[in-house]
């Protein structure tokens, strides 16, 4: 008996469709510890891990890790732009590119950028250019690229910590460093450096007093360089958690200090070579 060739057909066993159903939000408490232990309204931020100079073909690279959430940044440059309508000749330009990798996500992604990469790599551009001499180097440009290994929470303030980091690594020239943290509210308890669970999920059922907050800071100078905010947050409430990200900060800076003294120390000749 003839075949249609040009039919498609369908599979021999056949699945339940409930299989492939999404399971439902899981609901967080709202009182007592948090789920990786640390506690609530309370500055409590993720132990983290640096290391610096780890891709010999960029001029600078970071790798961050915060708990499970890890990030990789390479810096290029200082080098002649690609564009000679762009060119400054009084001030260089700061490029910066943020993506996650397909598998960093509970949903995998495409290697395509999306709206969030765009909207994540502008915050990042924004954070770090008040923190780079940019009339240092006229007529050229400095490349940042971000790479989302991970996505387990809080990846706008941790990248904006690696891409510092591999700025300094790479020798530019900075008025500071840039530290960045968040935090998320959730009516009357907040959580610092929350999860990609706790950015996610919601425990109060009005969307009153709700929301995230993602500030960039520069700790020797006590500048904020940038901040992003979502969700509906009263005035107090929003100050309150500046405040907040800023002390996160500074706990972060001890650590990212003895990273880059430590990659100094490394790279710099000893004294028997000189």
């Amino acid at each position: 008996m003839p075949t249609d060739t040009k039919r498609v057909r369908g599979p021999e066993v056949s699945q339940s469709p409930s299989l492939f159903s999404c399971d439902p939000a899981a609901v967080l408490p709202s009182k007592g510890p948090r789920a990786d232990g640390r506690r609530r309204d309370q500055v409590d931020v993720r132990p983290v891990f640096v290391r610096c100079g780890l891709v010999s073909q960029a001029k600078g690279s970071a790798y961050l890790e915060a708990g499970n959430t890890k990030l990789m940044c390479c810096v290029y440059g200082p080098r002649e732009t690609d564009r000679k309508d762009e060119t400054n000749m009084k001030c260089g330009r700061l490029t910066t590119d943020m993506r996650f990798a397909p598998f960093s996500c509970p949903e995998r992604g495409s290697w395509i950028q999306g709206s969030q990469d765009k909207d994540f790599s502008l915050m990042l551009h924004e954070s770090l250019q008040p923190a780079i001499c940019l009339h240092k180097y006229p007529r050229s440009q400095i490349e940042v690229n971000v790479m989302v290994l991970e996505n387990s929470g809080s990846v706008l303030a941790h990248a904006v910590t690696c891409a510092s980091l591999a700025l300094a690594d790479a020798g530019i020239e900075m008025y500071d460093l840039v530290l960045g943290c968040s935090m998320r509210q959730d009516g009357t308890s907040y959580v610092v450096d929350p999860s990609y669970m706790e950015e996610n999920c919601w425990n109060s059922v009005s969307c009153e007093n709700q929301g995230g907050l993602t500030v960039a800071f520069l700790p020797s100078l006590n500048q904020i360089s940038g901040l992003q905010s979502d969700g509906e947050m009263t005035e107090e409430t929003l100050t309150a958690g500046v405040r907040t990200c800023i002390e996160g900060c500074y706990k972060l800076y001890p650590v990212i200090q003895h990273a880059l003294t430590k990659a100094v120390r490394k790279a710099a000749p000893s004294q028997s070579e000189s």
